[in-house]
């Protein structure tokens, strides 16, 4: 038999799951229970454990394996010395704060008198990837020029309306279903595909009874000889996003053809920004938090400003939250208000989540707009209760706690736009149920003549809110809130903590 030890000192650093197994046999000789004689500590298991496992028998770690499935597996290897896979293992677990029912991927191979077992957990990877697609209306495929084989992520299944039983759709129906008018811009895309190029179009395709504007990335893959190999291609649904600006450009037109008054144009402008980001009636559920947003328009301005906010659970349990004014009033500030709110859900859908990150790309687009604009960002994680933010150029939000209102620790954070370059240090808050939060533009504490008095008096509000909740805390501070500005729009975004 090999040396434990060494075999132990080498999976033990082994970057993957993997784990040897010595059989156990009773007295007759048959193979009873097997004992973890070595394993990987990089990859935890389902329990997270690493290498604390070597040494026990498995019945005693996963009860619910013995005589099952892999189980069985387990034996026939070990008797017949003939690799083995199993492509979906499902482990249950009943144990508390361990997920009840995982997935993976194991192969099997018959090893120094023992089993060298392989495994690769995979529910998680694809709940993360069928939760992107669903919340971004993305979908990837693959296509294999060769074999003529095409591979589809349920997102494309979704996006085409098509049964996955029913397998991808063939290419001569894909064809088929562009609209003659844009199977130019289709014959473009192959044409730079095959000169090397990365092909990125937008094409309408008939699917149902409708045009939908899908946006194609595609990329070629060549072989060593340098013909086409496969093509990967990654899709979205941007048919509400045309929609949108073609109303903004409806709405623009409009505005330029009919010469407009300045009152007009901020009709208009106020009906976009209703459009972009409605405001919920009363409070609304986020994961371990309760919210309520308040739009106030200025008592005096003629046209609408660019105040903006974004409320919303994320497909990992997180919840974003963020508030930014762009600068300046009527279309253009409601249209870059629009770029922003929309540019700060697509990167929250493709998975990232660090509030500076967020704001460094929301200044580069800032930058190419050729607006500025402040805004501030937090994710906040109900399982820590931790609330990591950033901002740029804008105000801290306060944190009403047991009588007191303070702001949360601030750091440095430029303006949107005033630099290409710039970084957005991310601060970190520690929240306890019952805390309040507000996020808030400027319109909240600035008055013409009177530059702390408001501030001192919304802390007030806050301080007494947050000594005596009451029933309905956060319709309370809205109501004391209730005050708009002579000279420029109001946005709040409160939150209490469960």
């Amino acid at each position: 038999m090999a040396d434990e030890d060494v075999v132990r000192e080498l999976l033990a650093a082994v970057p993957a799951g993997c784990t040897w197994l010595l059989p156990i046999s009773d007295d007759d000789g048959a193979v009873v229970d097997f004992r973890v004689a070595a394993t990987s500590d990089q990859i935890p298991d389902v329990h997270r454990r690493g290498a604390q496992r070597v040494d026990h028998r498995l019945s005693e770690l996963y009860p619910s394996m013995v005589d099952g499935p892999l189980w069985r597996l387990y034996l026939e290897v070990l008797d017949t010395g003939t690799p083995a896979t199993m492509d979906e293992f499902r482990y249950e677990a009943s144990r508390p704060g361990v997920v009840a029912e995982s997935r993976f991927e194991i192969s099997v191979h018959r090893v120094l008198g023992g089993l060298l077992v392989w495994w690769n957990r995979v529910d998680e990877h694809r709940r993360r990837l069928e939760s992107t697609e669903a919340l971004g209306s993305l979908g990837w495929a693959e296509y294999d020029l060769t074999t003529g084989r095409s591979e589809w992520s349920p997102g494309m299944y979704r996006i085409f309306r098509r049964d996955p039983a029913d397998g991808p759709l063939p290419q001569s129906e894909q064809s088929a279903a562009v609209l003659p008018e844009d199977r130019g811009i289709a014959e473009a895309a192959w044409q730079t595909l095959d000169v090397g190029a990365t092909s990125d179009v937008t094409v309408r395709f008939r699917i149902g009874d409708e045009a939908r504007h899908l946006r194609i990335l595609s990329d070629l893959a060549r072989d060593a000889g340098g013909r086409p190999v496969k093509i990967y291609a990654v899709v979205q649904d941007v048919t509400a996003r045309v929609a949108t600006r073609t109303e903004i450009e409806r709405l623009s037109d409009q505005v330029r053809d009919r010469e407009l008054s300045a009152l007009a144009e901020h009709r208009v402008a106020r009906q976009l920004q209703q459009m972009i980001q409605p405001v919920p009636d009363g409070s609304f559920d986020l994961d371990g938090l309760e919210a309520m947003v308040s739009y106030l328009p200025a008592e005096s301005a003629v046209r609408v400003g660019g105040d903006w906010y974004h409320a919303q659970t994320l497909p990992d349990g997180r919840v974003a939250l963020a508030v930014g004014d762009v600068a300046g009033h009527g279309m253009e500030a409601a249209s870059g208000m629009a770029h922003l709110r929309f540019a700060l859900v697509a990167w929250l859908s493709v998975g990232i989540r660090d509030p500076g990150q967020l704001l460094r790309h929301l200044n580069q687009l800032c930058a190419q707009l050729g607006i500025t604009g402040t805004a501030v960002v937090g994710v906040y994680d109900p399982e820590t209760r931790l609330l990591p933010w950033a901002r740029a150029g804008h105000m801290a939000p306060l944190l009403g706690r047991q009588g007191r209102a303070i702001d949360l620790e601030r750091p440095p954070g430029l303006l949107l736009g005033a630099e290409t370059e710039a970084d957005f240090p991310v601060a970190g808050a520690r929240l306890e149920p019952g805390d309040l939060v507000l996020f808030y533009t400027d319109g909240l504490v600035e008055r013409r003549g009177d530059p702390t008095g408001r501030a001192a008096e919304v802390r007030e509000h806050l301080s007494a809110v947050s000594a005596a909740p009451g029933d309905d805390p956060l319709g309370t501070i809205h109501r004391l809130l209730h005050a708009p500005s002579p000279d420029d729009d109001t946005c709040t975004l409160a939150v209490r903590v469960r």
